[in-house]
């Protein structure tokens, strides 16, 4: 019996823990040149790993991986960043200078975060500059999605 108490314990330490591991935030966007708008969640699961949702005022959801860049990053972390792009995936992703599966992508993007949503008509990719670095999403940010037609939405995250 008394195994079985420490046992219990011990599995709600454990979720309490997990439970203080992961935080959530919101976001809006707008583009400038349209009335396209979003609305964006994201759940940071670890210091620099995550998920986000972008619900575009088209009706549109764009879903995907998140990644925070810190010196510590490495190249081959961020696979996921690069899916949907098949080959030549430079073609259609103009002005979004060293956004490519390189060491220099670190080295640019430390203190950044980074995600590519998938959606219905294909891949959105988006760049946030922190506010605060050190404290992730939390400490809130703003920066930019660039949607599979080429359209940018500008976006805030505000400070938690």
């Amino acid at each position: 019996m008394r195994m079985l108490s420490f046992r219990s314990a011990a599995a709600a330490f454990v979720s309490i823990l997990a439970a203080a591991c992961t935080t959530t935030g919101v976001g809006t966007g707008q583009s400038p040149t349209s009335t396209v708008g979003a609305a964006f969640t994201w759940t940071q699961t670890s210091s620099t790993r995550g998920t986000m949702v972008a619900n575009l005022t088209t009706g549109e959801v764009f879903q995907g991986p998140m990644f925070q860049i810190t010196q510590e990053s490495r190249v081959t972390d961020f696979g996921p960043l690069w899916t949907g792009w098949g080959r030549g995936w430079r073609r259609g992703w103009h002005g979004w200078g060293m956004w490519g599966p390189t060491q220099e992508t670190i080295t640019h993007y430390t203190g950044q975060v980074l995600a590519n949503l998938q959606g219905p008509g294909g891949y959105m990719r988006c760049r946030f500059s922190l506010m605060r670095p050190s404290a992730g999403m939390v400490g809130g940010g703003s920066g930019e999605c660039q949607l599979p037609s080429g359209a940018i939405i500008n976006a805030q995250f505000p400070p938690r």
